[in-house]
């Protein structure tokens, strides 16, 4: 489990792409943390390191991952965000993330509001059905509040700080993340839907 919150910003070194799937190296400072089998949330999809040294690490994509998520088109040289496994006695400073990407949305524009920067993110009804305003979303694994929302997007507003510490700032318009709605939202669906439609007695 993850808390949304970006540890630190790792850079691909090599993604190797074929049939069976990827197979990604990233060199990131958080090297000397990571275990041979650990999870690390990378772009907030939760992978497993299979290979580690102190410079980095290097994880595999299966094609189902590479199917929901925008891992397939990272390339040697870009960007990723990166979170360790939480700890049970971690604070919970973000809200509850599973590294279970449900889609990738597109970025629509991108605009300066004061000292912040607004994103507008596209989202298929999959995705927009679980968005609720003022409620928590997961994109490119850091934990975000909606600002605003419309029936196929949202707005989430960056302050410098996220800006800063995640590859947020690096999106223009056009630009696939992926997406992980809140698990809550999903369960109570899973709950209710046998009882959809119908009247209480």
């Amino acid at each position: 489990m993850f808390t949304g919150l970006i540890q630190d910003i790792g850079k691909v070194e090599s993604a190797d792409a074929g049939a069976d799937g990827a197979r990604l190296r990233i060199a990131t400072a958080l090297a000397k943390e990571i275990a041979l089998g650990d999870s690390v949330a990378v772009n907030g999809a939760c992978l497993t390191a299979v290979a580690v040294d102190e410079a980095g690490f290097e994880t595999e994509a299966m094609n189902q991952t590479l199917a929901v998520t925008a891992l397939g088109g990272v390339e040697p040289g870009a960007r990723v965000n990166l979170e360790l496994a939480m700890q049970a006695n971690d604070r919970l400073g973000g809200h509850i993330v599973q590294g279970h990407v449900d889609g990738v949305g597109e970025v629509l524009a991108v605009e300066d509001d004061g000292f912040a920067r607004r994103l507008r993110v596209g989202l298929g009804p999959e995705l927009a059905r679980y968005a609720v305003d003022k409620g928590s979303i997961t994109l490119s694994g850091v934990s975000l509040t909606i600002a605003d929302l419309g029936d196929s997007w949202l707005d989430v507003s960056l302050i410098p700080e996220t800006l800063e510490r995640t590859n947020l700032g690096d999106l223009t318009a056009g630009s696939n993340l992926n997406v992980e709605c809140d698990i809550v939202a999903k369960y109570v669906e899973r709950l209710l839907a046998p009882f959809a439609g119908k009247e209480r007695t």
